[in-house]
């Protein structure tokens, strides 16, 4: 493929009902999408997610009702690109959970599939992380000196303490999995190396420590019918593409125990001859990395630019259902 397009389905972020709970009260493209959730859960999504986004507010979880308004907007945001901007995507990739709207959009799993999926894995995580002696925590740095993260992970090592990289985004950005009892020394010793601290995720993800709930997670999702991608998957963790339906569970449970290493992906879509990508999803970070930005135009479809677009007037009230 020479001047090939992908579709970027982006890592989700936190997703607060005040953040998110407007898009999905207010966009068109999103009622469809939000009918079928209600019906693949048996219950309403929008009441579910905002309740949810109270419980969890000072903590910055990721719920299972999170999640799948998450999937729903990623999907939506897709159709709008198709419908309003002409997006054909000959490839299509999603780093971290955007894996699952890929895998919705590529063909591979229905989406009704995806919802009941995606808390049945949420129920996974939270039974596993529960029975841990350990709380875990996956924390975001950005600009962090290659040489100074070395140097911290190598003194948590000589603690015997565990941490792993769970994301390598390019540029000093990564995501690191730790217990959190040494959060703060890690946090203090970026900052000292002049790197900044971003969000932290609970529960946290994307380590080998997690074999385990991988195995869990497997579990349920023989449960689920996969089939052979219509459209190509490229993998979050390497690069490597996906045409069928062992690959795409394998990259589903991949997810759950490799790191991400964006700067491989992108060199799997630059193989693929992507000029062109569709950033299609609540993001604020995909679409702004070096590594996205390297390989040509890049038009972000998500909440904000749509906001913007119609004309819907910023404020900081939660949307009411």
């Amino acid at each position: 493929m020479t001047g090939a397009t992908a579709a970027l389905f982006p890592g989700m972020a936190a997703a607060e009902f005040g953040d998110l709970g407007r898009f999905l009260v207010l966009d068109r493209y999103v009622r469809r999408w939000l009918r079928a959730a209600d019906d693949a859960l048996g219950a309403p999504l929008l009441p579910a997610f905002r309740a949810e986004s109270a419980e969890s507010a000072e903590s910055a979880d990721y719920g299972p009702f999170s999640q799948v308004a998450f999937l729903v907007s990623s999907l939506a945001l897709a159709e709008r690109a198709e419908s309003e901007y002409g997006m054909r995507p000959d490839v299509c990739v999603g780093p971290s959970l955007g894996q699952r709207a890929a895998a919705v959009y590529s063909g591979a799993v229905g989406f009704a599939e995806a919802v009941r999926l995606t808390v049945g894995w949420a129920r996974c995580e939270e039974e596993y992380f529960a029975a841990e002696p350990d709380d875990f925590v996956t924390q975001c740095f950005v600009r962090v000196p290659p040489d100074a993260l070395l140097e911290v992970l190598a003194d948590l090592d000589k603690r015997g303490e565990w941490a792993e990289v769970s994301a390598e985004l390019g540029n000093g950005t990564v995501m690191v999995s730790m217990c959190e009892a040494v959060l703060g020394d890690v946090v203090s010793a970026v900052r000292r190396s002049g790197g900044y601290v971003m969000q932290a995720m609970r529960p946290a993800v994307h380590a080998r420590r997690f074999t385990a709930l991988r195995e869990k997670a497997a579990a349920v999702l023989d449960g689920y019918p996969v089939a052979d991608p219509e459209v190509p998957i490229v993998a979050d963790q390497d690069g490597r593409v996906v045409r069928t339906a062992d690959g795409v569970r394998t990259l589903l449970l991949d997810g759950f125990d490799r790191p991400v290493d964006w700067p491989a992906a992108v060199t799997g879509l630059a193989g693929l001859g992507v000029g062109t990508v569709y950033v299609t999803g609540p993001d604020h970070l995909f679409h702004r990395l070096d590594a996205t930005r390297s390989l040509g135009e890049i038009v972000a479809v998500t909440p904000e630019t749509v906001s913007r677009q119609a004309g819907w007037r910023p404020d900081r009230r939660k949307a009411e259902v």
